[in-house]
């Protein structure tokens, strides 16, 4: 097929007019295109108020190529098929353990699984059916599960979030591509594979990840939830298995970690056995919370509610004066600030939208960079500690998991909140007013302030003064690196191979998978299969 880019139709056009604007762009008759297909769809808002564009990059087939090949608008359609890779020459005898069943570690088993290596995936927390009936009772009573919750169980953290899909990461082996085709095989919106951000949401997520589990059987894998790795077995420098629920062995010479950004007990653990790891920066702040009417018209003026467009989203950064970052992250429209804590008196808040993103509000994490030089110790957990510290200060203003909220008007005057404006709280179980400024420290609510009172100049209402603030926003990104070499294998341990977000390597879903997947084609090109 050949390739033609920046195809700009305005929001009202019909399906048919793609092929009429191709045709006119390259001088020929409409009626000699054969098929189009939409790589990449994405829109242009820049003058809102007048007209609305979507801009796609369209495959296309045509009778006579040949006319076509001097014209600089076409290009030959890159292939974009994933290439498995040929197992190696080292005998691997025991079949390779997964702690952990995120994006990284889901990907990496239907890899390993689709080589033939029936890999064994181990999780802590339930199956998703079991998993979403825990995460419901917390979320209404403030009942909290600590092996079964938002950030433990099948699909790790992101099953319950925007399922945001779109990534940094260059990739020029098709991971990215695979990834896409996999989550619509298991049942995600065909709009994945071209939309310019796509995302699945939560409950597109809960699907996906399940077929994905029932693929990775199919094909000879085994998927065991509630089977906590309580130690891992290590001679002579090497892995050798595992215990599950401090009793089972499973025998192992390949254990891939997956353990997510919030796996703080097995963190301690695998100190304690002497594998390498270091502290990194990462980033702490809040959920800012608007009306989703205000920032559909921000984004999209006259056609903030055409029935084309979904929920606007936003991206915004500053450099604060003291150096710190200052961004948006992980922005849900039309979304829920949520309860996602794992260990018991602490708060900690996440965002979450479903796959229509047609909640009353819209949310996003502000966060602020901090670097190891903020933690209290150079011990390699204390960035785990720095985090416990602000959860457990706002679980101790309740006694209990509701949140801390406040007005930005409120916060940026250092007074407690009395009563809600034009947004009220989307998180569960509750909220109860606090000053902000009293969890956190000067360089991070000075820096907060500055942020978003700039963002307010640049998205019209995001700093009016109902913005709701609610705390604690803490678990960006994992607070530790466990070490790794240029095989992914953790330059301690050989066999053990440390991946997705938990070991400090990404950051979301589409970078942990590709990680996940990236790691498994190493594994595969080294071994082969031997029982």
């Amino acid at each position: 097929m050949l390739r033609i880019n920046n195809i700009k139709l305005p929001i009202d056009h019909q399906d048919e007019d793609i092929k009429k604007e191709i045709a006119k762009k390259l001088n020929i008759s409409s009626k000699e295109i054969q098929e189009v297909r939409i790589i990449k769809r994405s829109i242009d808002a820049r003058k809102k108020n007048d007209m609305i564009y979507f801009v796609y990059n369209v495959d296309f087939k045509v009778e006579d190529e040949d006319k076509l090949k001097n014209n600089s608008l076409v290009m030959i359609s890159p292939e974009k098929e994933y290439i498995l890779p040929a197992q190696g020459e080292e005998l691997l005898t025991t079949r390779p353990i997964i702690i952990g069943s995120g994006p990284s570690g889901l990907f990496a088993g239907l890899i390993l699984a689709e080589a033939g290596f029936e890999p064994i995936i181990l999780e802590r927390g339930k199956a998703v059916e079991e998993r979403k009936k825990d995460v419901n009772l917390f979320w209404k009573k403030g009942v909290l599960n600590i092996e079964s919750n938002v950030q433990f169980g099948e699909g790790g953290a992101g099953t319950f979030s925007d399922g945001k899909l779109n990534t940094l990461i260059k990739d020029k082996n098709n991971r990215i591509r695979k990834m896409l085709e996999e989550f619509v095989k298991a049942g995600a919106p065909e709009e994945i594979l071209y939309v310019n951000k796509p995302h699945i949401g939560t409950d597109k997520l809960e699907i996906a990840v399940k077929n994905i589990r029932k693929k990775i059987i199919s094909l000879g894998g085994s998927v065991l939830f509630e089977s906590k790795v309580t130690d891992i077995i290590i001679k002579n420098g090497k892995v050798k298995g595992v215990v599950v629920n401090g009793n089972e062995k499973i025998y192992s010479d390949v254990i891939i970690l997956a353990i997510g950004h919030s796996a703080r007990d097995t963190f301690e653990l695998l100190f304690n056995k002497g594998i390498t790891i270091k502290q990194k920066p990462f980033s702490i702040g809040v959920r800012i919370e608007h009306l989703k009417e205000l920032i559909d018209k921000s984004q999209y003026g006259k056609f903030y509610n055409h029935p084309r467009l979904k929920a606007a989203d936003y991206k915004l950064s500053h450099r604060a004066k003291n150096g710190r970052a200052v961004y948006t992250f992980c922005m849900c429209p039309g979304g829920y600030v949520v309860a996602s804590a794992s260990e018991e008196n602490m708060v900690v808040t996440n965002g979450m939208s479903e796959f229509a993103r047609d909640n009353v509000n819209s949310n996003s994490a502000i966060l602020v960079s901090v670097e190891p030089s903020d933690y209290p110790s150079n011990h390699p957990l204390a960035g785990v500690e720095f985090q416990r510290n602000f959860e457990k200060k706002a679980y101790a203003i309740s006694n209990f998991y509701y949140a801390p909220v406040q007005l930005f008007g409120d916060f940026l005057r250092n007074k407690k909140s009395v009563k809600f404006k034009a947004v009220k709280p989307s998180y569960k179980p509750g909220t109860i007013f606090y000053d902000i400024n009293n969890i956190y420290p000067e360089y991070i609510t000075d820096a907060l302030k500055e942020g978003i009172l700039v963002m307010g100049k640049k998205l019209r209402g995001f700093s009016s003064y109902d913005s709701l603030l609610t705390g604690v926003e803490t678990r960006s990104s994992s607070p530790v690196r466990i070490e790794r070499n240029e095989n992914y294998e953790s330059i301690s341990t050989e066999g053990l191979y440390p991946i997705g977000e938990g070991a400090g390597y990404a950051g979301g879903i589409t970078s942990s998978a590709v990680d996940g997947i990236r790691v498994a084609e190493s594994i595969i090109k080294r071994y082969k299969k031997g029982w």
